[in-house]
């Protein structure tokens, strides 16, 4: 009487495709990156975000980077590019390799939600080294074919578009660091390397000028 066990069939089935596999299943203590900004994920409670970034997100004044309130798909791509070496970095390399793409995409989306903070910089750079960073943001070196940084940076530093992160927030120690990597293409996580075009030609007294400048613009503040 196989018509009969045709409904028992069918409801079984209709069961199994309503039911969440474990595959579906996502646990809701880490459903969010809080958890992993916390705790470190997969990477362990050393590697914790907040360890290096501060509760905040709010980075150190020195070299390691403000964070809350990037966009989600930049900060996304440096873990991605941390992962992968694009973007060499050894304890961040370590702690990418080891978070899931899940949990990279949470936390990702945590800091991104989070408002922006920034801590103050560890020195206040000096007047004249800002009036010449401030030329060099704005108007770039024409002759050697430097594009000005607020080109795609934006004049007030916020960042234009998600791939072009805000400078503002950011202390000249990182700023200058980052742009120090780029001209040495030990950073290479730029696909039309634009960021390499414009700082090989620069001084380490430019980059220190500019970075100084880009840090002095106003910090974003808490919504």
């Amino acid at each position: 009487m196989p018509y009969r066990a045709l409904p028992a069939l069918l409801a079984a089935t209709t069961l199994a495709a309503c039911a969440p596999g474990v595959d579906e299943y996502e646990d809701p203590f880490v459903a969010t990156g809080e958890v992993v900004a916390l705790s470190g994920g997969d990477a362990g409670a050393q590697a914790a975000c907040f360890t290096c970034h501060g509760m905040n997100g709010q980075g150190d004044g020195a070299e390691t980077p403000r964070i809350a309130g990037l966009d989600e798909g930049y900060i996304l791509k440096q873990l991605n590019d941390y992962g992968s070496d694009l973007r060499p970095h050894d304890p961040m390399s370590s702690i990418a390799r080891r978070l899931s793409d899940a949990d990279r995409a949470r936390v990702a989306r945590y800091y991104a939600d989070m408002p922006p903070r920034a801590a103050a910089p560890a020195v206040s750079p000096a007047a004249d080294r800002i009036a010449q960073g401030r030329a060099l943001y704005h108007q770039g070196l024409p002759d050697q074919n430097v594009a000005a940084c607020s080109t795609c940076h934006g004049a007030d530093g916020q960042g234009l578009g998600g791939g072009n992160p805000p400078l503002t927030g950011q202390s000249p120690a990182y700023l200058a660091a980052q742009l120090r990597l780029w001209r040495s293409a030990k950073r290479h996580n730029d696909p039309r390397d634009v960021m390499g075009a414009v700082s090989r030609p620069l001084s380490d007294d430019q980059i220190a000028a500019v970075s100084a400048y880009a840090a002095s613009l106003p910090h974003p503040s808490p919504e």
